[in-house]
C-alpha cells in the first residue's frame, strides 16, 4: 500500500464531511477504535452512513441516539479486510473526542490535531480478523513511510486515550499479532 495525496491506494474512497484542517499539520501517531453498528453486528452500510451525516434513525431502535453525532475516522477495515477511507490523512477526522496521551513522557491533548484514526470492524469481544491484522499492518506501514514521526511507539488504542470513556478496540485486539504483521 502507498499513499498519495493523503489517501491510502487501496483504500475505496467514502469522503465525510465531518473533518477540518489540522491546526499545525502535525500527522504523528495512530490511535486504533472498534465500532460495529448496530452494536454486535457486522458487515452493511451504517458505519458508512454515520460518517457520512446519512445515518437513518429510523433504520435501528439505537441508532436515533447516534444519528446526530458528527463524527468520522481516517480509516474503516472491515471484517474482510477492506479498506474504506472517510478523511485524507492531511486533515483532522473527528474520532478520538476529549482524550489525553502520554507521548514521550508530554501530556498532549486534542488528540484529533496530529493523530489517524483507524476504525476496525469489530468490537471488544469479538476476535479480529487475520485479514484485518494484515490490512490494518499495511495501512500502518504506508503511514509510517510516509509519516516519519509515526513509529510502532505512537500507536495506541482509544481506551488508552480516553480510558475512562472507552474500552476500544478492546481486550480481542491482539497487540502482539498486529506488531508481527507490522514487522514483516
Amino acid at each position: 500500500m502507498r499513499i498519495d495525496k493523503g489517501w491510502l491506494d487501496a483504500a475505496r474512497r467514502v469522503p465525510s464531511p465531518n473533518q477540518d484542517k489540522r491546526p499545525a499539520g502535525e500527522v504523528s501517531a495512530i490511535v486504533l477504535h472498534s465500532i460495529s453498528l448496530p452494536p454486535g453486528r457486522f458487515g452493511g452500510a451504517h458505519i458508512e452512513q454515520l460518517f457520512t451525516n446519512s445515518l437513518d434513525p429510523g433504520a435501528h431502535p439505537y441508532f436515533p441516539a447516534i444519528a446526530g453525532l458528527r463524527v468520522s475516522a481516517h480509516l474503516l477495515i472491515r471484517r474482510d479486510g477492506e479498506c474504506v477511507q472517510f478523511v485524507p490523512f492531511e486533515r483532522r477526522a473527528w474520532h478520538a473526542g476529549r482524550s489525553c496521551w502520554i507521548d514521550r513522557g508530554q501530556a498532549r491533548r486534542a488528540l484529533n490535531d496530529f493523530t489517524v484514526g483507524i476504525e476496525l470492524e469489530g468490537d471488544e469481544i469479538s476476535a479480529y480478523r487475520d485479514a484485518q491484522y494484515r490490512a490494518l499492518a499495511a495501512a500502518v506501514q504506508a503511514l509510517m513511510a510516509t509519516y516519519p514521526a509515526i513509529d510502532p511507539a505512537r500507536i495506541t488504542s482509544h481506551a488508552r486515550v480516553a480510558p475512562l470513556r472507552k474500552t476500544d478496540p478492546g481486550p480481542v485486539f491482539d497487540w502482539a499479532y498486529f506488531r508481527y504483521w507490522l514487522g514483516r
